[in-house]
């Protein structure tokens, strides 16, 4: 079973106020950021490679270097394993996320059967691949799968929003926040959304692609 799937805009109001209701908060929080966004995207190798790309970088430096990626068509599969080293530092790659996205790129991932696959099999199947860890594994199943119920605790803006949003003393830490976020099942995707939007609000920059 994949649970609910965020498709539309209509998805993700439905999550935001079951959100309001059960924790004020939240509802405090939607009061600020207004309406929150979609946040779909396609699925595929370079939907992950995009994650891989914005692994522990700010997300002006992350649309940078993708820009770069997009402009040099590099962003499949065949052309990162046939581009030389030299071709991908030249777009910012760095020498670890160079292996990465060549570690992908020959990883055969099915990703038409990963659709139907449930959330935790799904994150299992990708932390397999050298370079992908639980974040990345989190992001796509929330952004390209669609996953509602899907939360990146590892996530440092989701880290400090929820500090800021819930007045705690320090960032929760990733254990913490994992299971501060049961509670908001089964709509941990739209909060992390709500989250990131209250970052934005509160820090007046992004914190998420």
């Amino acid at each position: 079973m994949t649970g609910r799937i965020i498709e539309t805009s209509a998805c993700v109001a439905e999550g935001a106020a079951h959100l309001a209701r059960v924790e004020p908060r939240f509802a405090q929080a939607l009061e600020e950021t207004g309406p929150l966004p979609l946040r779909r995207r396609r699925d595929g190798f370079e939907a992950l490679l995009d994650a891989i790309v914005s692994q522990q970088l700010s997300v002006a430096a992350a649309e940078a270097i993708w820009h770069k990626l997009k402009v040099a068509r590099l962003t499949g599969p065949r052309k990162i394993r046939w581009a030389n080293d030299e071709e991908l530092r030249a777009c910012g790659l760095s020498r670890q996320k160079i292996v990465y996205a060549r570690e992908l790129a020959g990883s055969g991932v099915n990703y038409a059967a990963l659709r139907g696959m449930p959330s935790d099999a799904v994150i299992a199947e990708l932390v397999r691949i050298k370079g992908i860890g639980q974040w990345t594994a989190e992001i796509y199943a929330m952004f390209s799968l669609g996953r509602a119920d899907v939360f990146a605790p590892g996530d440092l803006a989701l880290q400090e929003s929820t500090r800021l949003l819930f007045e705690m003393p320090e960032r929760p830490s990733e254990k913490a926040l994992r299971a501060m976020a049961q509670d908001w099942s089964p709509w941990r995707g739209v909060a992390a959304r709500l989250l990131w939007a209250y970052y934005r609000v509160a820090k007046d920059r992004e914190g998420i692609r």
